[in-house]
């Protein structure tokens, strides 16, 4: 605040300040224009007589011309000595005048100038040819002096000098100063009650967003900003609304999935333990059942590694870390190839796959990532419907996208389930998805691959009529 009065203050300053001295140098140009001019006519009527001696005649002129000019005329000689005075009483005083001198060792035809002058001078004689001034100020009064040559047969033979009042000028200026003092003032305080307003109105949404940003730093993401107003503070906090709520999602999800990562490898873990402490502690286990718990230990394990793989790809996802490597391929190869690995497991369900990519899909893609998002969509549509369902999966380019859709007759998702599908660790019938061996992760990696390739996934479905998968990749070329 105190940067911005300083400003302010410096601004008008400058402004004052200027317009003071544009008022003042016109005023003195019309003065001394005026001045010179008289002057310099009247040295030429002053000079013939002045070099004649023509004293009488000269001193009439000069009382007569000075009343008519508002001022006093004298006629100084080469010594700087008052020869004649149109008020009569400096005759013979040396003056020491810069105008004089200007003339008589300058070599100036014509000068000018203005003093200031006080009361305790005049009062000691030095300027007592002043003494005709009434100064408007006690203790100062202003004169103006003007100069020009005397010429003679041998060059300069003396300086009529032309003395004038401009107390009323400088009075003038003065009160314009005053003025602008008081302007100054009143500009001061306006700019004071409106820099407080301002920061009122500034510095408090922000003071309220530091105070939410300092709780959050304390672990709080639930705290947000009141919206109010508008412009730039309002759309700061919408935006920071927003990144809270951001943040408060990722965090809870954070939570969530190391919670259902613990669960995941907890669960095999536990039943592993369950069946080596019975082999442990029942040495004499028959050997049809020693080996069928074998058997279920492998299984578990097997599935411990899928979870972690999955965790990793995840892992690597979220880290950006995951990069693709892109290559000239045909998707509709890598659909074909897909259908026909899991068609045997279809055919043990006694399901009907039908593949339908019609031309050949060029794309430019990481052959590997799309494959695995082909079987995952495809592999959760055989364990998932029923024996005796139908699969169709269908490949079609439309304009420069390519659309991949996987649909089901199976028993669907529930619409309060579809919104939360593609989450991690996320089962709509989570004792179904243990017997077929899912992880929970499938369907959120799909997400992550699609999105990686810049496309989108999503899913349309009725409970009890069936799902559709539809993924939209756009189709670039090396």
């Amino acid at each position: 605040m105190l940067a911005f009065l300083l400003i302010v203050g410096a601004s008008f300053y400058v402004i004052a300040t200027s317009l003071i001295s544009l008022v003042g140098d016109y005023l003195f140009e019309q003065r001394i224009s005026m001045d010179r001019l008289n002057v310099e006519k009247l040295s030429v009527q002053v000079a013939p007589l002045y070099n004649a001696y023509e004293s009488a005649e000269l001193q009439n002129l000069l009382t007569q011309s000075g009343g008519q000019l508002g001022g006093r005329l004298m006629i100084v000689d080469k010594d700087a000595k008052v020869q004649y005075d149109s008020f009569s009483e400096l005759l013979g005083r040396r003056l020491q005048l810069p105008e004089v001198l200007g003339i008589l060792q300058a070599g100036k035809t014509v000068d000018y100038g203005v003093h200031q002058l006080s009361d305790e001078r005049d009062k000691e004689g030095s300027d007592s040819l002043f003494s005709f001034l009434r100064p408007l100020n006690t203790g100062i009064t202003w004169v103006a002096y003007c100069t020009a040559a005397l010429n003679g047969d041998s060059g300069v033979e003396g300086v009529l000098l032309f003395s004038s009042p401009v107390q009323e000028m400088m009075a003038d200026l003065y009160s314009l100063q005053d003025k602008m003092v008081v302007y100054f003032l009143l500009a001061a305080v306006a700019a004071l009650l409106v820099a407080l307003v301002f920061s009122r109105v500034i510095t408090k949404p922000i003071i309220g967003l530091t105070k939410v940003i300092q709780k959050m730093g304390k672990g709080d993401l639930s705290v947000r900003v009141k919206v109010k107003g508008s412009g730039e503070i309002r759309r700061l906090a919408e935006t920071f609304n927003r990144m809270s709520e951001r943040l408060e999602a990722l965090d809870k999800s954070r939570n969530q999935f190391v919670a259902n990562a613990s669960h995941e490898l907890k669960t095999p873990l536990a039943t592993m333990k369950i069946m080596l402490e019975s082999m442990i502690y029942q040495p004499d286990m028959e050997a049809p059942l020693r080996e069928e718990f074998m058997n279920d230990i492998n299984n578990e394990i097997n599935r411990l590694n899928l979870v972690i793989s999955d965790l990793l790809t995840l892992v690597q996802m979220d880290t950006h870390s995951a990069k693709l490597n892109r290559s000239s391929m045909d998707l509709s190869e890598i659909v074909k190839n897909v259908a026909h690995k899991l068609s045997p497991m279809a055919r043990d369900k006694k399901q009907l796959m039908t593949v339908n990519t019609g031309e050949a899909c060029p794309m430019y893609a990481d052959a590997s990532k799309l494959t695995q998002v082909v079987y995952n969509l495809i592999d959760n549509a055989v364990k998932y419907t029923q024996p005796a369902g139908q699969i169709a999966v269908t490949l079609e380019k439309a304009g420069k996208d390519a659309i991949l859709t996987v649909q089901d007759n199976g028993p669907g998702v529930p619409e309060e389930d579809q919104e939360h599908i593609f989450d991690r660790f996320y089962r709509v019938d989570k004792a179904r998805s243990r017997e077929t061996g899912g992880t929970g992760l499938g369907l959120s990696i799909v997400s992550q691959i699609v999105q990686l390739h810049g496309g989108v996934i999503t899913v349309k479905s009725r409970e009890g009529e069936g799902s559709t998968f539809r993924v939209e990749l756009p189709i670039y070329h090396g």
